[in-house]
């Protein structure tokens, strides 16, 4: 038997949707906070910079979308493991292509960083895919347990000295500067010399964003194996509690003040809130998917989100030029409010696209390019099947 990519007709659309949904809350996060802007700026001193307007969507994008569309995305890529690695066992070797897919998916991750933006999710969902790999051959409990264990260092490492420092204030300021010229001004030699020279002071995110990051993928897989995602009329009235709840619990540890506990649970409760309220996220879209009318209207989300991995580095390609030197020069001059905006256009304007492409092709450009390489087979592109094809 050999493999191959999962039949358009064989996709779950309330999966699609939800990955959709997840786009427009990274895509959101991504240029209020670090492509519009230096992602240290946020680490400064609020002076009040911005007019009311651009205070309020920066607010809301905090409170609501931050960390949480992030941690909705690690769960989606590990239900997407998880399917994958259950469809491909049914051939015999599901590790040996799935390495394949996830050396892929790093290399792709990895000219994204160096290359285009640094602010690069894919290389780590490559790395934690890795590390999450064994533990799809052991049955649920230990998915969970797994999950449980990086969730709990993920929690510990902020009581732990950090391998890399973090930077001082100063250097921050002095970089922010730095950055607002040579991203705004400079060539693309230089804007990609500066971009790659300040990957070394991302790492101490990334290393603290790791073990969540492999907890979510596990728990994602964790939740496919359970067959909520599977048949989701039979866990109905699972799912709304889940929705209801999680977006509940979640709200209250969000919005609770931080003078109300100790330091140590704050840190340990504002961790766990962007989690809670993502798994509520998540669960809610399921439920407007299955149980609402809404299904029928979500259709270009959809779309979307079935090509998330062309529309995110496409993301990355647009604003590139919008802010860097390179193109218009807009890095550090644009508020939060028509920041937001331009999320808005640029993710409807993929929506619509995705859609009419998805009407011709089997799957987004990207998405082709990454199954030809992990299949080492060129993968048919037209949704129907050329004379030639046929014969």
């Amino acid at each position: 038997m050999t493999a191959s990519p999962v039949l358009p007709s064989d996709r779950i659309d309330a999966i699609d949707v939800l990955r959709g949904v997840a786009l427009f809350g990274v895509l959101a996060v991504n240029l209020i906070t670090e492509f519009r802007v230096s992602i240290f700026q946020q680490f400064l001193p609020n002076m009040g910079v911005g007019s009311i307007a651009d205070r309020a969507v920066e607010s809301f994008v905090s409170v609501a979308l931050e960390s949480k569309a992030f941690s909705l995305f690690s769960l989606l890529f590990g239900v997407g493991l998880a399917i994958q690695f259950e469809r491909l066992a049914r051939n015999g070797s599901p590790l040996r292509w799935l390495v394949r897919r996830l050396a892929v998916l790093l290399a792709f991750g990895l000219i994204h960083l160096l290359l285009i933006w640094n602010g690069d999710i894919l290389t780590e969902y490559a790395l934690a895919g890795f590390v999450a790999l064994p533990f799809l051959f052991a049955p649920r409990w230990a998915l969970l347990a797994g999950s449980a264990v990086f969730l709990l260092l993920y929690l510990g490492l902020p009581l732990l000295s950090p391998p890399i420092p973090w930077p001082t204030m100063a250097w921050i300021q002095q970089h922010v500067a730095e950055a607002n010229n040579v991203y705004a001004n400079g060539s693309m030699v230089e804007v990609l010399r500066f971009s790659f020279n300040e990957i070394r002071s991302l790492l101490p995110l990334h290393v603290y964003v790791f073990p969540r990051t492999v907890a979510l993928i596990l728990f994602g897989a964790c939740i496919w194996r359970t067959g909520l995602l599977k048949q989701v009329s039979a866990h109905r009235l699972t799912l709304i509690g889940v929705a209801f709840g999680c977006v509940a619990a979640g709200g209250v540890l969000t919005l609770m003040d931080a003078n109300s506990v100790s330091p140590l649970v704050w840190n340990w409760l504002s961790a766990l809130a962007p989690i809670i309220l993502a798994i509520g996220y998540g669960a809610s879209v399921v439920c407007l998917v299955a149980f609402t009318p809404l299904r029928d209207r979500l259709g270009p989300i959809g779309a979307l989100g079935r090509m998330a991995f062309t529309n995110y580095l496409m993301q990355s390609v647009i604003f590139g030029w919008i802010f860097f030197g390179c193109g218009l020069g807009l890095f550090g001059k644009v508020g939060a409010t028509h920041a937001l905006l331009l999320v808005v256009i640029v993710y409807a304007l993929q929506a619509v696209i995705s859609s009419w492409w998805l009407r011709h092709y089997r799957f987004g450009p990207v998405e082709w390019l990454w199954r030809t390489l992990m299949y080492a087979s060129r993968q048919r592109m037209l949704l129907v099947p050329t004379r030639a094809e046929l014969t």
